[in-house]
């Protein structure tokens, strides 16, 4: 039996109805209507076509793909925006090099320059080096996306963001709601999205008329540990407080865990309520109040803003995807005070 010739991008070209310089720019990242590009890799589909990696590599002098720069492959949430990136890269035949930073700048800066030196075509990062190392990146990498956080100083870089601040707001507002008003919030420190949780807490509760009591609110560093010496040192100094509000699901699970450590009531002596509505969350007993991120969108669209739309990148901003609150059964109206 003979074996079927592989498809060409001449056979690609003929079943689009478009040029083989079209086909080449869809496929190189290059500057084509949406229609079009829709409608090449259709027929690349089709056609099981696939683009030789190694003769693209040698004509633009890159080695193809791109890179992904993550804190830590195995939270939750971390996980869902990898996800993300490699279901979109795949769809569009590019391969995705992943690499773990675990907050440390250093490290981060070295992920860096070994993607540059291996010249891949773009790079997708969730930050937390220096803005030295990140602008020489975007100057010598072709294109560099961040996802889920920003840099400040670097506006020239674009992002897609989940809405923390609106996500906070409607938690906020919903314990405010309930009759709670002195609410503890476990945040993280400045210069991440804990820190701009932080601050739609303190706006969101200023915009209520509630008085924020500094006593009240606590960082901690993103590490399990560190999120239960916060979670213990609230609770144990302010036994009056009501609610916790806790800025990520590292916080709220150390919340959860010193309140039934210290036989609290979950929602009848404290309510609890979180950011990152992970799966642990519903299986919680009562199941967790939380504000649902999709890191899978944020890592798909991520990508498509790498791949697929370079001429809106840097334009108005950084993409902003929305969240959800999602009410379950850790919050509850409030009570007299515990003794």
């Amino acid at each position: 039996m003979a074996q079927r010739r592989s498809a060409t991008i001449k056979d690609v070209a003929a079943a689009a109805g478009v040029g083989i310089a079209t086909v080449s720019r869809v496929f190189s990242g290059g500057s084509v209507s949406a229609a079009t590009r829709e409608r090449v890799l259709a027929a690349a589909r089709e056609l099981d076509y696939r683009p030789s990696a190694l003769g693209r590599g040698l004509k633009l002098r890159r080695s193809g793909g791109i890179g992904l720069i993550v804190p830590d492959v195995t939270d939750p949430f971390r996980a869902e925006l990898v996800a993300g990136v490699l279901a979109c890269a795949r769809s569009l035949g590019e391969h995705v090099i992943v690499d773990a930073a675990h907050g440390d700048p250093a490290r981060e800066a070295e992920i860096v320059e070994r993607l540059v030196e291996q010249r891949v075509d773009g790079i997708i990062a969730v930050p937390a080096g220096e803005l030295a190392d990140w602008r020489g990146a975007a100057r010598v990498c072709s294109s560099v996306v961040f996802a889920d956080r920003v840099l400040p100083g670097l506006p020239e870089i674009p992002a897609v963001l989940p809405d923390d601040a609106g996500g906070v707001r409607s938690l906020t507002e919903y314990l405010a709601g309930l009759g709670h008003r002195r609410i503890g919030f476990l945040g993280g420190v400045p210069g991440t999205p804990a820190g701009v949780r932080e601050r739609a807490f303190r706006d969101t509760l200023a915009q209520l008329g509630v008085p924020v009591e500094e006593d009240l609110v606590v960082a901690a560093r993103p590490a399990r540990d560190a999120a239960y010496a916060a979670a213990a040192g609230l609770l144990q100094r302010r036994a009056d407080v009501t609610a916790i509000l806790a800025a990520g699901h590292l916080l709220g699970e150390a919340a959860v865990l010193v309140a039934r450590e210290l036989d609290l009531r979950i929602p009848a002596d404290v309510s609890v309520a979180m950011m990152d509505d992970v799966a642990w969350a519903e299986l919680c007993d009562p199941p967790l109040t939380a504000v649902a991120r999709s890191g899978h969108d944020i890592g798909y669209r991520a990508c498509e803003l790498l791949l697929r739309e370079p001429a809106r990148r840097g334009r108005g901003g950084p993409v902003l995807l929305p969240t959800e609150l999602v009410v379950r059964g850790s919050c509850g109206p409030l009570r007299p005070p515990r003794r």
